[in-house]
């Protein structure tokens, strides 16, 4: 039986892949980052989820069907030897659960197919350990993937990963980093991955130097990394203190490999490879949980940026079980960090009137791309939070979104204070309250309500007519929208429609980008219309 796709889902499908398509190439090759690697992996993570819920929908040109890349026209192709694998995301802790049943699940079908694994590859009182796998976590470094491969021990060439099949030369450049060796300490044909890095306090220096000399600066030290090894000019790179770990071997010849992650890591240290040493063995996925959470408070602290732990099978002879999907391997993923925190600034702290009369102080903000959508407004629930973060217009916060339309604020950055920041105090009335406007603290409570009961209803109403074609007729803007923007508290007074943002309308449910366009098209040109002959062009 065929099945049935609604149409909504298979737009958001088209429309997600051509997003991600546009943003994976920025970032990986053109090493432009127009939204943040958090914001993509969300995309990612939609596209993936939708796609599993309706298998018909996967094309082999997906994003999630494919490695990330494309090699630059003007460096010279190498086709690599070993594919190059991505890794599939985990963000939470229920995904790596999942993660942990898969594998589980595929050991144990192994097991019991002998025409598959062959009972001497495989003894019988392995049975219990393969069920039950350890793992290695491995800090994930937010580099550039570099291949090197070498010849009898010395270093002939060091590629990119590209779109995993071809890559780009850049042995020249590498060979400028220190921490890559020339020779290995044994000669040996051998094939190894690793992440060039840049430091935080190098990109520090740079950005330093640049600013002198008027140039454009580096966004972070990924994008810095990423720019070094792909001049043309060696010099350059050899001047911007470039730094490797390498993780793992693709190919040895004349040299058994190593049983266990754990070793291989030993043995790359052996080889003379620099090696991230905050690696852990863990019997368990309650293990990896507690690792993965410590590093969330560690990584900071480091001088390259962290975003995440690596998690693979320890065990090689499992990995070799578990195999690959069409574009990652089973035996490992990548589990991301939260999204980290961003920052921003209170433009003004507005009240908005709730369902029941309740009054919401909201805030609103300098635009900000957070959780894959850009927010202008953020919730601060009542006078009490007021206090205790001792927010204040003008001032610089952290926002925090965890699932919501409107996002918190969870401190106030007060070393960016100026002095000219102004504390704000409830009033005594409140226009939308409606009648004189007047407000009253609820009993036991520290949240305002207006006197007037009715005055909800009255707001909604006006709202109503204000959108009808009696009024503005703004098309796309019709009762249900003005419903979903009063109950998710996005608008307030009439002036509040022409102050949304893209991103406060998409995060809202049941809403399509086709509709938010309309929407928004029609309110930005009242908003920018000045002048009432502009106005009318505006209007059909």
């Amino acid at each position: 039986m065929k099945e049935h796709v609604p149409k909504k889902i298979k737009e958001r499908v088209l429309k997600l892949r051509e997003t991600i398509d546009r943003y994976r190439y920025l970032y990986h090759v053109e090493d432009k980052e127009e939204i943040s690697p958090e914001a993509l992996d969300s995309l990612k993570d939609e596209l993936a989820k939708l796609e599993e819920e309706y298998p018909s929908l996967i094309t082999s040109d997906s994003p999630t069907q494919r490695v990330a890349g494309s090699p630059l026209p003007q460096f010279k192709k190498v086709k690599h030897e070993v594919p190059q694998w991505s890794f599939n995301d985990a963000f939470t802790e229920e995904d790596i659960r999942e993660f942990d049943a898969r594998v589980k699940r595929f050991l144990k079908a192994a097991l019991g197919e002998p025409r598959v694994i062959s009972k001497k590859e495989i003894a019988r009182e392995d049975i219990g350990k393969a069920i039950s796998p350890s793992y290695t976590c491995e800090l994930k470094i937010d580099g550039l993937k570099v291949v090197l491969t070498y010849q009898k021990g010395l270093l002939v060439t060091a590629a990119t990963r590209g779109d995993g099949v071809v890559g780009e030369d850049v042995t020249h450049n590498v060979r400028t980093i220190e921490s890559v060796p020339l020779k290995l300490t044994k000669e040996l044909d051998v094939i190894v991955e690793g992440e060039v890095w840049l430091g935080k306090s190098e990109l520090a220096r740079i950005n330093a130097e640049r600013k002198r000399r008027g140039e454009q600066l580096f966004a972070n030290p990924r994008n810095a990394a990423a720019g070094s090894i792909r001049q043309l000019d060696p010099k350059v790179a050899a001047g911007r203190r470039l730094n490797t770990f390498i993780y793992d071997i693709g190919s040895v010849r004349g040299q058994k490999i190593p049983e266990t992650q754990i070793e291989e890591l030993a043995f790359l240290q052996e080889l003379g490879f620099k090696v991230n040493t905050h690696f852990s063995l863990s019997k368990t996925i309650d293990d990896v949980i507690l690792f993965w959470k410590a590093w969330q408070k560690k990584a900071a602290k480091e001088d390259y940026l962290i975003d995440g732990v690596v998690l693979k099978v320890n065990e090689k002879k499992q990995q070799e079980m578990l195999g690959y999907t069409g574009k990652a391997p089973r035996f490992a993923i990548a589990f991301k960090f939260p999204a980290e925190q961003v920052t921003t600034v209170v433009e003004n702290i507005v009240l908005q009137v709730g369902r029941t009369g309740v009054l919401t102080p909201v805030a609103h903000l300098r635009p900000v791309s957070v959780a894959g959508s850009t927010v202008s407004r953020a919730t601060l629930h009542n006078e009490d939070e007021i206090h205790r973060l001792d927010v204040r217009i003008g001032d610089t916060v952290m926002l925090q979104k965890a699932g919501d339309v409107i996002p918190d604020i969870v401190g106030v950055v007060k070393e960016m204070r100026t002095g000219k920041e102004k504390a704000y105090h409830f009033p005594v009335h409140v226009p939308e309250c409606g009648g004189d406007g007047r407000i009253e603290r609820i009993p036991g409570q520290a949240a305002y309500r207006c006197v007037n009961k009715h005055s909800f209803a009255l707001i909604r109403r006006r709202f109503y007519h204000f959108v009808s074609k009696k009024a503005f007729n703004i098309e796309g803007v019709g009762p249900k929208l003005v419903d979903v923007l009063l109950d998710n508290q996005l608008i307030a007074s009439f002036d509040d429609l022409f102050t949304l943002k893209r991103g406060d309308l998409l995060a809202l449910p049941r809403l399509k980008e086709k509709s938010v366009g309309l929407a928004l098209s029609w309110l930005t040109c009242f908003w920018t219309t000045n002048s009432l002959l502009r106005l009318m062009i505006c209007l059909p």
